[in-house]
This record gives C-alpha cells, sequence and structure tokens, in this order.
C-alpha cells in the first residue's frame, strides 16, 4: 500500500533527512570554473579598480572650473598634459587646467570629472575649450567602486556563469574553491526495455529514462555512472543497486516503484536502509520511492517516461542541490490559458504547455498526451502545477510557468 505524501511534505522532508555534503569542496583553477558551484564565499582583497578613471576620452577637470560654460562662452583651461594607457598620472592637476585621458586611463589627483571630447575644442595654442559644463563624477568611475576589500564578490552557492569567472578574474583569483561533482548512478529495469540502439521485438520498447535522466543530471551538474537495463530478477537488482550505492552518492532506479508483484525497488531499499515515502501526491509521478543509506539517497522513479521526468525535475534535482549546497532557483513566467484544463481532484497535476506571444502578452497552450508518450514533453518550453485541492482552470486563467 502506498504511504503518499503532499509534493510540499517532500521538499520539507529533504533538508529534514539529508545533510548538505561538507566534503565535496574541490580548487579548480580559473578557466575550469564556469558552470560549477561555488563552496565558499569569494571576498575581495584589494581596490578594483585600484585608481580614479575614466570611461570616456576627453580631458580631466575639476568640475567647478566649468560651472557655467556654453557653446557662447566656453570655458578655456590650458592643457597640462596626457595621461596614457597603461601609465598612472603622476602629477595633480591644478585648478583651472585640464589633462587629455582616454577611455579607462587614470585620473590625476584633484579631478573629479570627465568632459567629453566632442564637447570641447582644441584651440592649438596650448589651451582646450569647453563647450559643456561637467558635475562632480562625471564619466568618472573611483578607486573601489566597484569592488572594496572585503567585499562578497560572489555567494557559496551559486552556479558560476562566464560573467561571474570574470569578477573573480578581477580580483585576482585564480584558483576557485568548488563543490566537488555529484556522482549519479543510474539504473533502468523492466523485462520489455532494450537499448536505444536495438529495434523492439513484440512487447518490447526502448529505455528512454537512463537517457533522458542522465542527460537531465549532467546539464544539472552532475556526473553519471550508468548500470544499464536490468531484468525483472530481485536478487540482479539488488546486486546492482548496492553496487552503485557504493561507488555513487546517490543512486536513481526507473520502473519497479508501483505495488506490482515484480516491483521488489521499495524492499531492497528498505533492505539498505530505510524507506522515507512510497508515493507522492502528484500527477504524473504518484509511484515515487525516496529512501537512503546512511546520507546517500536511493530514489525509485516511475517507469512511465514523462513521470520520470517530473519527479526527478521536482524533486531529484532540488535534493542533490541540497546535498551541494547549491542555491535553487526556477524561473517562471506569467502566462494566460488558452484553454480549459482539468485536473485530477486529490492530486497535484502537472502539465507541460507551450508559450506563444500575442499581444495581450504570453499564451499557455497546454500540450495534451496520453500516459508516457515522451515525445509530447519534448516540445514543451515550461510547465505548470494546479493545485491538488483544484479540480481544474478556465481558459483565460492566469498561470505561472515553469521554464524547461
Amino acid at each position: 500500500m502506498l504511504t503518499v505524501k503532499t509534493p510540499e511534505e517532500v521538499l520539507r522532508l529533504v533538508p529534514e533527512a539529508f545533510s548538505t555534503r561538507t566534503d565535496l569542496t574541490e580548487t579548480v583553477p580559473l578557466n575550469e570554473a564556469a558552470g560549477r558551484l561555488l563552496s565558499e564565499d569569494v571576498c575581495a582583497a584589494e581596490y578594483v579598480p585600484d585608481f580614479d578613471r575614466s570611461t570616456v576620452d576627453g580631458y580631466a577637470v575639476r568640475a567647478s572650473d566649468t560651472f557655467g560654460c556654453s557653446d557662447a562662452i566656453p570655458a578655456i583651461l590650458p592643457l597640462a598634459g596626457e595621461v596614457r594607457m597603461g601609465e598612472g598620472a603622476d602629477a595633480a592637476l591644478k585648478p583651472g587646467t585640464c589633462v587629455a585621458v582616454p577611455t579607462g586611463g587614470a585620473l590625476p589627483r584633484g579631478a573629479d570629472s570627465v568632459i567629453m571630447l566632442e564637447y570641447t575644442e582644441d584651440y592649438g595654442d596650448g589651451t582646450i575649450g569647453i563647450f559643456k559644463p561637467g558635475a562632480p563624477g562625471m564619466h568618472v568611475i573611483f578607486r573601489g567602486d566597484d569592488v572594496h576589500p572585503g567585499k562578497v564578490i560572489l555567494q557559496k552557492g551559486r552556479t558560476l556563469l562566464p560573467q561571474d569567472v570574470g569578477a573573480l578574474a578581477a580580483v585576482g583569483c585564480t584558483a576557485v574553491p568548488v563543490a566537488r561533482t555529484l556522482r549519479v548512478g543510474v539504473i533502468s529495469t523492466g523485462d520489455e526495455l532494450v537499448p536505444p540502439d536495438v529495434t523492439p521485438g513484440p512487447g518490447q520498447v526502448r529505455d528512454v529514462n537512463a537517457p533522458m535522466l542522465t542527460a537531465l543530471l549532467r546539464n544539472f551538474g552532475a556526473d553519471c555512472a550508468e548500470y544499464g537495463i536490468v531484468r525483472d530478477d530481485a536478487a540482479l537488482l539488488r546486486e546492482t543497486m548496492e553496487r552503485a550505492a557504493r561507488e555513487c552518492d546517490a543512486v536513481l532506479v526507473s520502473g519497479g516503484s508501483s505495488v506490482g508483484v515484480k516491483d521488489a525497488v521499495c524492499g531492497i531499499i528498505e533492505s539498505m536502509g530505510e524507506v522515507l515515502l512510497h508515493g507522492i501526491a502528484i500527477k504524473p509521478g504518484k509511484p515515487t520511492i525516496l529512501g537512503r543509506a546512511g546520507n546517500k539517497p536511493l530514489v525509485g522513479l516511475p517507469g512511465h517516461p514523462v513521470a520520470a521526468y517530473f519527479v526527478a525535475r521536482l524533486f531529484v534535482l532540488p535534493l542533490l542541490g541540497h546535498l551541494m549546497g547549491r542555491d535553487m532557483r526556477e524561473y517562471t513566467v506569467a502566462a494566460r490559458l488558452s484553454e480549459s484544463v482539468n485536473a485530477n481532484h486529490g492530486r497535484a497535476q502537472i502539465t507541460p504547455c507551450r508559450l506563444r506571444h500575442t499581444a495581450e502578452g504570453l499564451l499557455a497552450e497546454p500540450i495534451r498526451s496520453k500516459s508516457g508518450l515522451i515525445t509530447q514533453l519534448a516540445g514543451a518550453d515550461g510547465f505548470f502545477i494546479i493545485p491538488r485541492d483544484c479540480e481544474g482552470l478556465p481558459a483565460g486563467a492566469a498561470i505561472q510557468v515553469t521554464l524547461q
């Protein structure tokens, strides 16, 4: 008999039942850090930039020397020098003078504004005409505007993007502390399954779940160990699951999670450790098993590919993220339903959809399919969830679509 928990109860159970791994940290070179999970806060030890600098080509001035100037009455300032790229500004700017600076060039001490070249004229006699008044701070990045010592640049738990790598380079962080990649074992079960490269015989189907789950996990940043297709043999399945548990940080088994005669996954998990739940009040995906052997998750996923995908997407990825200490985020967009959708009373219902731009905003078009038809899911832009206490939504209803 299934003991069913709600989706909310499952997500609350994860941090209660599993502790974040503290043994996963390793250090990688900066050029290998993109896509990895930061395992420590990174703080700056210096100023960035380390000098006041110009954001435009022009003339560094004291803003007060340009107040009131115009096209008709320019401020005429002696040119006191020029700053070259990659060199410091040695002398301070004297009142009533200006210094030529390039974009990114250092400002001389005393300068607090830069006048763009377009609003100036070189008279050729050592003086520069200024036709537009400057303001303190105009076209200037001051020392430490970007980063100052002690400032947290990136927080622990962030998956590093290319721009994050740039920020780390700016503060001189060339050895980056990241979480070691989790290794997840993936097992498919069922006498009816054949590998994708085999033509199915009568009563047989290709194994969809292992390639799909492996792709999902690798896209998430996990390392996968594939243990192939295990026939409906309890002893062989136990041997394979025990091996996977020894070699991996988590184990996913698809198929064999319902209450059929040949469904041995639940009993094997119980013998290896503890069954935490058997059943989630969600459609598709009800016959899901979550257990543990020590702090290692053992998950029994439904055999239907659509159900296996959504359970992995909604529950397995947050579980792995918790183990890694990862900051988990979902990206949603507001849309309206193109048509009414009936729901299965008593279970939260996941409905894949396509998004279409209209003059009134995004329109979500539900993708209707029979259980297990994975090709319909392949064309989805995202999905929405109808709560378990709701029997459906009418056309035009406002929904939040989680992007794939």
